[in-house]
């Protein structure tokens, strides 16, 4: 299921209003962890992984030779964008990720790296700007296999999935050879046993003293998906090592986003630097916010009253800019904010705020408007509906306002 459709369904949104979403335009928020991040909490909860260190400046180099020597280097730019190794830099250099036994030459490839964009397939056209390279020590991998967790709705619950064949997609697998996918409901109860790990691993073709090893990984990524509410853990590859260790070479994780109280620091790691600034905002106040193409902004309390809104306008012949749900339990604070993004979007020429207090005081809204017009220097018309729950049936403010 994509990024989209997974917010989408989040936010309650019927599919039939699909046609109101430019998809290609659709930035949804979700906790985007870089690669080091992922690992190093992997790390702390007992997992395998490359012995790694994060450099943010070429200058560390000797520092980072004295405290990290290894047989061969693996440097790996972050940013949250796949095709590294076959990406290139604004400043021509070549390649996002590099492997070398020279200690002599990790300066000038950090140098090429660090502060320049990296241009992949999945980038946009101008790139993205590395701040951080992984210096990790390289994995001689015999075999890849592949392992993941997830929350399965059609289960009610998480689904174990592994298959021998790793390093690739898992879904071309699931096409072209689906025996070779084990799929297993886990009880959230009982958790993953020995038993079940040890035959996860005999299938995932860990032999010998090796199947004891990676049953113990695989119990340890259970452990960890349940103490960071993860929704999806995804490790491709999983790897034999020519010396015999089980390793995680590289790990997708996604988390439940109402344990964000539970997990703060985990979600202070939230790399927003490559996302749209309006979706990192609405996210900072607690505001589900979709960007689109039309201008008309739309403020409105409740996903249903949301799209209906947008229906109006739509059948009316406008195009609405945002899809933009303040919730229930919205202060005043959060109103201004929420104006206050959709002021940001030059595309919007005027405002419709349509709110029904059955589950939001309109007293509030009406009160976080007044705020915002206040501070705010509204240069578009606004259309103002407030019904219910201490009704408001008119607004005199200086600007052009329409009940």
């Amino acid at each position: 299921m994509s990024q989209f459709m997974k917010h989408v369904i989040k936010c309650n949104i019927s599919q039939k209003y699909l046609q109101y979403l430019p998809l290609k335009n659709i930035q949804a928020r979700y906790l985007n962890l870089l690669e080091c991040h992922s690992k190093d909490l992997l790390n702390q909860h007992g997992v395998a992984v490359q012995k790694f260190k994060i450099v943010e400046n070429a200058d560390e180099t000797s520092s980072l030779l004295k405290s990290f020597d290894v047989d061969e280097y693996v440097l790996k730019a972050q940013v949250l964008a796949g095709g590294r190794g076959k990406g290139h830099f604004n400043n021509g250099f070549k390649g996002g990720v590099h492997v070398t036994k020279e200690r002599t030459k990790i300066y000038d490839l950090l140098k090429n790296m660090l502060g320049y964009k990296l241009i992949t397939k999945q980038t946009p056209k101008d790139g993205i700007l590395v701040t951080k390279v992984m210096v990790a020590e390289s994995v001689d991998i015999k075999r890849e296999t592949y392992f993941c967790i997830l929350m399965d709705r059609s289960q009610n619950g998480p689904v174990l999935i592994a298959s021998p064949a790793g390093g690739m997609d898992i879904e071309d697998i699931a096409v072209n050879s689906p025996e070779l996918i084990k799929k297993i409901p886990i009880d959230i109860f009982e958790g993953i046993s020995d038993k079940v790990a040890l035959d996860v691993a005999k299938f995932l073709n860990f032999n010998g003293p090796l199947a004891s090893v990676a049953a113990n990984e695989i119990k340890r990524l259970w452990e960890f998906f349940l103490s960071v509410d993860a929704v999806q853990i995804e490790i491709n590859p999983l790897v034999e090592t020519l010396d015999n260790k089980v390793v995680c070479v590289d790990a997708k994780i996604q988390f439940d986003d109402n344990s964000q109280f539970r997990h703060k620091e985990i979600f202070e790691l939230d790399e927003t630097s490559e996302s749209d600034p309006r979706e990192v905002m609405a996210n900072k106040h607690n505001l589900n916010y979709i960007g689109m193409n039309g201008n008309i902004g739309c403020l409105v309390n409740g996903a249903g009253l949301a799209m209906a809104t947008m229906d109006i306008i739509k059948l009316r012949g406008g195009e609405p800019a945002n899809f933009l749900d303040v919730g229930g339990n919205v202060n005043e604070n959060q109103v201004y904010e929420a104006f206050k993004l959709l002021t940001l979007d030059s595309s919007v020429k005027a405002i419709l705020v349509n709110v029904f207090g059955g589950i939001v005081n309109c007293a509030t809204i009406a009160k976080g408007l007044i705020n915002a017009s206040r501070k705010l220097d509204l240069k578009v018309p606004l259309v103002v509906r407030l019904e219910g729950k201490f009704l408001i049936k008119y607004f005199h403010f200086k600007y052009n306002i329409f009940r």
